[in-house]
C-alpha cells in the first residue's frame, strides 16, 4: 500500500516537475534533483536507498532502448568517429586518469579498485544536456553526438567498471586479460543485440494485434540484455544494438498503427524511468550521508574529492574535445578526394558498352555509394561546428544514472567504500547543478545557432514534392490497381491526385509565406474547417453513445477512425 503510494506521489510529482520546467525554462532533470535534496531531509521523509541491480537491469535496459529506436541510423553512421572516439577511448581516458588520482589521494584504495570507481564517473549522461540543447536551439549534429556519446558510453564504462573489479580480486591475469575480456563482452554484445533485433522485428511484422506487438515491444530491452549478461557479454550494448536495429527497421517492416504505439509508449516510459531516477538521485543524499563511516574519511573530505574529481574530469574531457572537432574539421577534405575517386570509377564503368551482370551490379553499388558519400560531404560542411561547439561539447559532461547505479555496485571488499558511493554522487550532482544550470547561459553568450527554419522548410518542401512524384507515378494506371474488370470513377482519381498533392502545396506555403499570411492560407482554412468538422462529428458521437442507439463496437471503430483524423490536421 505504502509502495503504491509513493509511486503515485512519485508521478504527480515528474507531471508538475515537467510542467513548471517548461514555463521557467530550467530543465527538469536540474529541478527533480534539488527537489529530491530538499525532501530527503524534511523529518518523517524515509530514508531512500535504490538497489544497484534494480538500476542497472530493471531501469537502465528501457531508458536506453527507448533513446536508441529513435536514433536515426544515418545521422549515428555519419557522426560515428566522434561518438567511439566520445564514448569509447575519452571513457577508457577518463577512467585509467581518474585511477591514478584516486590510487595517489586515496593509497589504502588499490589501482584496480581506483580505476573501477574512475569506471564509474566517467560516462557522462546526455539527458540533460540534450534537453537543454533541443528547448535553446543547438545545432542538430551537436546533438547527434551528445546522444550517440550517452548511448554507447554506459556500455563502455560497465565494461570496464566488471574487468577492474575482476582485476582487483585477483581474477584477471593482466592487462592482456583485461583486454580480451572487454573485447569479447562487445563483441558478443552486439551479436546478440542483433539477432534479438531481427528476430523481435520479423516476429512484431507478422502480428495483426496491437496488444501483442505492444506486449513484445515492452520486452525486446530485457530479451536483449539478459541472455548478453549471462553469457559475460555487456547488456547495456545489445539493448543499444537491438534499440538501433529496431528503429530502423520500423519504417519499412511494421505497420503504421505499431510505430504510433511505440512512439506514445517508449517516449511515455522513458519520460517516467529518467526522471523518476533523478528525483531518486536527490532522495537518497541524506541516506548516503548517514551511511558514512567518517572514522575512516570524513564526509567533508570525500565531497573535496569529488570536486577535485570533478575538476579533473572537466580539463580532461576539454583536452579531448578540442582536438578531436580540430580534427573533424579536416575530414570534408578528405572525405572530398574519396569522394572523387569514387566519382572516377563510376565515370569509368559508365563509359563502358557491353557490360555483364556482374558490372552492372557493380555499377550500381557505386552509384549508391557516390550518392550516399556526396550527400554525407554535403552535409558535413554544412553542420560542421567549431571552437563553439567545442565548448558546448566539453560542458556538456554531465554525470547521471549510471554513475550512481554502478557506484552501489562496488564491492563491500572495497576500501571507502560508502564513501566512494558518496563520491560518485557528489561528481553527478555536480555536474549535474553546475554545469546543467550554467549550460543555457553558455549557449546564449556564444550564440550558437541551431536549425536554420527557412531552409528546414525548403528541405521539406523539396521532400514531400519526390514523394509527391512518386506516388502520383503510380496513378498512371490506376485500372490495374483497382482491377480490370471495375469501372473506374474519375471523380475519385481526381480526388486522390488532389490529396497526394496537398501536403506539398502546405510545406511550400510554408517557404513562401510570412507567418500573418499562413495563417489566412487556403490549406490553412481547410485544416481549420476539417477540425471544426471533426470536432462536430465528436459531439455526435459522444451524443450517439450517451443515447444507446449504436453497439460500442461501432462507436470504438468510428472513435478510432476519428482519432486517425484529427492527428494529421491538428497542429503539434
Amino acid at each position: 500500500m505504502e509502495l503504491g503510494l509513493l509511486g503515485i506521489i512519485g508521478i504527480v510529482i515528474l507531471v508538475a516537475v515537467a510542467m513548471l520546467s517548461r514555463r521557467v525554462g530550467v530543465a527538469a532533470p536540474l529541478i527533480l534533483v534539488v527537489l529530491g535534496i530538499g525532501l530527503s531531509f524534511i523529518p518523517g521523509v524515509p530514508a531512500f536507498s535504490i538497489p544497484d541491480e534494480w538500476i542497472l537491469a530493471g531501469v537502465l535496459p528501457p531508458i536506453l532502448y527507448a533513446a536508441a529506436i529513435k536514433t536515426p541510423v544515418t545521422d549515428f553512421r555519419r557522426n560515428l568517429a566522434p561518438i567511439a572516439s566520445l564514448s569509447v577511448v575519452l571513457v577508457v581516458v577518463s577512467a585509467l586518469a581518474m585511477g591514478l588520482l584516486l590510487h595517489a589521494l586515496l593509497p589504502e584504495l588499490g589501482l584496480a579498485a581506483a580505476i573501477a570507481v574512475g569506471a564509474v564517473i566517467s560516462p557522462p549522461d546526455a539527458v540533460a544536456a540534450t534537453s537543454i540543447g533541443r528547448r535553446l536551439g543547438l545545432p542538430p549534429r551537436l546533438l547527434t553526438v551528445l546522444e550517440g556519446e550517452g548511448l554507447v558510453n554506459d556500455a563502455t564504462a560497465l565494461v570496464l567498471l566488471r574487468s577492474a573489479i575482476a582485476a582487483s580480486a585477483g581474477a584477471l591475469a593482466g592487462f592482456g586479460s583485461a583486454l580480451g575480456d572487454f573485447v569479447f563482452a562487445v563483441v558478443v554484445a552486439v551479436v546478440v543485440g542483433l539477432a534479438v533485433g531481427m528476430v523481435t522485428v520479423y516476429v512484431r511484422s507478422k502480428l495483426d494485434d496491437a496488444v501483442l506487438d505492444t506486449a513484445l515491444s515492452l520486452a525486446v530491452p530485457f530479451i536483449a540484455f539478459i541472455p548478453s549478461e549471462e553469457l559475460g557479454a555487456s547488456g547495456v550494448l545489445a539493448v543499444v544494438v537491438a534499440g538501433i536495429y529496431t528503429g530502423h527497421r520500423s519504417a519499412s517492416h511494421l505497420d503504421a498503427r505499431a510505430r504510433i504505439s511505440d512512439g506514445v509508449n517508449w517516449r511515455t516510459i522513458q519520460f517516467l524511468l529518467e526522471n523518476g531516477v533523478f528525483l531518486l538521485i536527490g532522495l537518497e543524499v541524506r541516506s548516503l550521508l548517514e551511511n558514512v563511516d567518517e572514522s575512516q574519511l570524513t564526509v567533508g573530505h570525500t565531497v573535496l574529492i569529488g570536486l577535485v574529481a570533478v575538476l579533473a574530469l572537466n580539463v580532461i574531457r576539454f583536452l579531448w574535445v578540442f582536438p578531436l572537432v580540430l580534427v573533424m574539421r579536416r575530414v570534408p577534405d578528405r572525405a572530398e578526394k574519396r569522394t572523387a575517386r569514387i566519382r572516377q570509377g563510376l565515370t569509368h564503368l559508365t563509359r563502358r558498352r557491353n557490360l555483364d551482370a556482374r558490372q552492372e551490379r557493380r555499377r550500381e553499388a557505386l552509384r549508391r555509394l557516390y550518392r550516399r558519400r556526396r550527400a554525407d560531404l554535403e552535409l558535413e560542411r554544412r553542420e560542421g561546428f567549431g571552437w563553439k561547439g567545442a565548448t558546448i561539447l566539453g560542458w556538456s559532461g554531465m554525470r547521471g544514472v549510471v554513475t550512481l547505479a554502478a557506484a552501489q555496485s562496488l564491492p563491500s571488499s572495497f576500501a571507502y567504500r560508502e564513501q566512494l558511493v558518496l563520491l560518485a554522487f557528489t561528481v553527478a550532482v555536480t555536474t549535474l547543478l553546475v554545469q546543467g544550470s550554467t549550460l543555457p547561459l553558455l549557449i546564449r553568450v556564444l550564440r550558437v545557432e541551431g536549425i536554420d527554419v527557412a531552409e528546414d522548410r525548403e528541405e521539406a518542401a523539396n521532400l514531400f514534392d519526390e514523394l509527391r512524384n512518386e506516388g502520383l507515378r503510380v496513378l498512371e494506371d490506376p485500372q490495374a490497381i483497382v482491377g480490370e474488370d471495375v469501372e473506374l470513377d474519375q471523380e475519385v482519381l481526381d480526388r486522390v491526385r488532389a490529396d497526394t498533392g496537398m501536403r506539398s502545396e502546405v510545406e511550400w506555403e510554408k517557404v513562401h509565406l510570412s507567418e500573418q499570411k499562413l495563417v489566412r492560407s487556403p490549406h490553412r482554412q481547410y485544416r481549420d474547417l476539417r477540425l471544426a468538422v471533426l470536432e462536430a462529428e465528436r459531439q455526435a458521437l459522444l451524443a450517439a453513445r450517451a443515447g444507446g442507439t449504436y453497439t460500442s463496437r461501432a462507436l470504438a471503430r468510428a472513435q478510432r477512425i476519428l482519432d486517425v483524423e484529427e492527428t494529421r490536421f491538428h497542429p503539434r
